[in-house]
C-alpha cells in the first residue's frame, strides 16, 4: 500500500519525500476490509478508536463517538459489497496515516473510503473516516415515482411557475396508481383517471409536480418510517426519524428536491415533520381544501397541507389553494402554560425564546384536565374511522403491513360501536370547547413535544406525547401553522399557530409577518 498503489512507500506531508508505510498499518487496513465485508462488528469496534472524538461521515450525516458509530454499525445490517481497486496512504509520522481506498461496489459504480489512522497502545485504529458510493438515481426511501417534470405545470403559467411539488403517496395523480405506501395495495390500486383537486389546482397555478413521495402506511403513524421502503432520511438531524406521515415530501423538501411537499395532516402529520426537519408547514381547516382524489384515514380529522422550506412560498400556496377566509379575529397570541409544559425542556425553551422576542403575549391557564380525555377519544375514533374506511381490504391481508401499522389497525378492528360512539360524543364536546378556548386569537404551542428521536423503541411513546399537542387543532378542526426554531445545541423544532376556522389566510399572513 503506497502513494502509487501497493508499494512500501507513502508520502510524506509537506515534504514530498516518500516515507516508510509504518508496521502494522497495511495489516490494520485489510483486516479492517475483511471485517467490513463479513460485517464482523465486534472486529470493527476494535479497529476504531475509542472516545467521543472518533468520527465517521458518509452522504447520510457524521457521526460522533466510538458509541454513536458502534451503534451505527449494529443496527445497519452490513455494507455494501465491494472490492478495493486502488489504495494510497500519506504518511504524517510513525503514528499517523491517511489511507484513501477506491472501491469497486458489487451493484455497480465506484466509491471511496478516506481514513485517518492513528497507533495507539492497542495497535493501529482509525481515528476519523468518510465513506462515500455512488448517489442512487432514485432514492425509493424518498420517491415512488419522479419525472423531470412528472407533471409538467400549466403552460400558460400562473402565480406558482418555477415551483416544483413532492405529492405524498396518497393524492391522485393522473396516470398513476395510489400506492399509500403499501406494496400490496399498490398492486391492486387502479390506475387514476383525474389528478386530486389540490394537485390539478397547483398544476393550473404552474407548479410543475416532480414526483409521488413515499409515507407511513396508509398514512397512520408520526414517525415517517415504511417497514418496506426504508425511512426517508431527515437531512437537518441526520439518522433521526423524518416524521411523517408527509415524510417523503418533507425530506423532497428539506433536500432541495422540491420546493412544495402536498400532504396531509389527520393526527399531525405535516406539523411534525416541519418541526423536524426545520419547515414550515400548514394545517388546513377542516374541509377548507377539497380532498377529491386523496385516499382517505380517518375523513373527520383528515386535512390538506403543505410543506416549504420558508412561510412566504407557504403563503403563496395558500393563496392558490385557500377560499377566502370565513372567520375574523384578531392576531392576539394566547399561550397556554400546561400546553407548553408537555413539550421537552428544550423545545420548551426555544418556543419560550421566540415568545420573549415578540413582546405582549398573552398566558391564561387554560382547564387541561380533560386533555388525556380528549386524546383518547381522538384516538378511538380515528381508529374505527380507519378500519371503516380500510378494514374491508386489510382484514385478511393484516400480514401486508409493517408492525407498527399493524398494531394500530389490529387495535381499530376490536373497536366497538358502543365505544366509538362514547368517544364520538368527547369528540363534539372538545371541539366545541376548544373553538371557544381559542375565540378570535391565535394559540401558541409546540408543534411536537421533542426534537426528531431516533428509529426504534420509544417512537410509540413519543408519538403519543406529540399527539397531546397536536390533537388540540385536530379536535377543533382548526388551521395550524407551524414555523421553524432551533433548539440551544441547533436542532430543528417548532412552534405552532392554531386559530378559529376559516382563518387560514390570516394566520398565514401572521405567520409571515413574525417571520419576517
Amino acid at each position: 500500500m503506497s502513494a502509487a498503489s501497493a508499494g512500501g512507500a507513502g508520502t510524506g506531508v509537506g515534504t514530498g519525500t516518500p516515507l516508510p508505510v509504518p508496521p502494522g498499518l497495511v495489516e490494520a487496513f485489510w483486516a479492517y476490509e475483511k471485517a467490513l465485508m463479513s460485517n464482523d462488528v465486534d472486529a470493527l469496534d476494535r479497529l476504531f478508536a475509542p472516545g467521543e472524538a472518533t468520527l465517521r461521515g458518509d452522504a447520510d450525516g457524521l457521526l460522533v463517538g466510538h458509541d454513536q458509530i458502534a451503534a451505527f454499525r449494529s443496527g445497519r445490517g452490513g455494507a455494501p459489497q465491494r472490492r478495493i481497486v486502488q489504495t494510497h496512504v500519506q504518511v504524517t509520522d510513525d503514528h499517523h496515516a491517511l489511507v484513501v481506498a477506491v472501491t469497486e461496489l458489487a451493484r455497480g459504480g465506484r466509491g471511496q473510503q478516506t481514513q485517518l489512522w492513528a497507533l495507539t497502545p492497542g495497535g493501529w485504529k482509525v481515528t476519523a473516516a468518510h465513506v462515500s458510493v455512488p448517489a442512487p438515481a432514485l432514492d425509493t426511501r424518498v420517491w415512488r415515482v419522479v419525472g423531470d417534470p412528472l407533471v409538467p405545470g400549466s403552460a400558460t403559467g400562473g402565480p406558482l411557475t418555477g415551483e416544483t411539488v413532492a405529492v405524498k403517496d396518497l393524492f391522485a395523480v393522473a396516470g398513476h396508481v395510489v400506492g399509500a405506501g403499501n406494496p400490496a395495495w399498490e398492486a391492486a390500486a387502479p390506475v387514476e383517471r383525474r389528478d386530486a383537486e389540490a394537485v390539478e389546482r397547483l398544476v393550473e397555478a404552474g407548479a410543475a409536480v416532480k414526483g409521488i413521495t413515499r409515507t407511513d402506511e396508509f398514512a397512520y403513524s408520526l414517525a415517517g418510517t415504511n417497514h418496506h421502503y426504508g425511512t426517508p432520511p431527515n437531512p437537518r438531524v441526520p439518522r433521526r426519524v423524518p416524521g411523517g406521515s408527509t415524510s417523503g415530501s418533507a425530506t423532497a423538501v428539506s433536500l432541495g428536491q422540491a420546493t412544495i411537499g402536498l400532504g396531509t395532516d389527520t393526527g399531525g402529520s405535516i406539523r411534525v415533520p416541519s418541526a423536524y426537519q426545520g419547515l414550515a408547514g400548514i394545517r388546513t381547516t377542516h374541509g377548507a381544501v377539497s380532498v377529491r382524489g386523496l385516499l382517505p384515514l380517518a375523513p373527520t380529522f383528515d386535512t390538506v397541507g403543505w410543506l416549504t422550506r420558508d412561510v412566504h412560498r407557504l403563503r403563496a400556496v395558500g393563496d392558490v389553494l385557500l377560499p377566502p377566509d370565513t372567520g375574523s379575529g384578531s392576531s392576539e397570541l394566547v399561550v397556554v402554560p400546561g400546553l407548553l409544559g408537555l413539550a421537552d425542556p428544550d423545545v420548551r425553551a426555544a418556543v419560550e425564546a421566540w415568545l420573549g422576542d415578540l413582546g405582549l403575549v398573552v398566558r391564561e391557564g387554560w382547564p387541561l384536565g380533560e386533555l388525556g380525555a380528549w386524546l383518547q377519544a381522538f384516538q378511538t375514533w380515528q381508529a374505527y374511522e380507519a378500519w371503516s374506511v380500510r378494514g374491508g381490504w386489510l382484514a385478511d391481508r393484516m400480514d401486508t403491513l409493517g408492525p407498527d401499522v399493524r398494531g394500530r389497525f389490529e387495535a381499530a378492528s376490536r373497536i366497538s360501536k358502543a365505544d366509538a360512539d362514547v368517544a364520538w360524543d368527547t369528540v363534539q364536546t372538545a371541539r366545541t370547547r376548544i373553538r371557544d378556548l381559542v375565540g378570535d386569537r391565535v394559540l401558541v404551542l409546540p408543534s411536537s413535544s421533542s426534537t426528531a428521536p431516533r428509529p426504534g423503541a420509544g417512537l410509540q411513546a413519543t408519538r403519543d406525547a406529540t399527539m397531546r399537542l397536536t390533537c388540540v387543532a385536530g379536535l377543533g378542526g382548526l388551521p395550524a401553522v407551524s414555523l421553524p426554531l432551533r433548539t440551544r445545541s441547533g436542532t430543528p423544532c417548532g412552534v405552532c399557530l392554531v386559530a378559529a376556522p376559516g382563518r387560514d389566510r390570516a394566520l398565514l399572513d401572521l405567520a409571515a409577518s413574525l417571520a419576517g
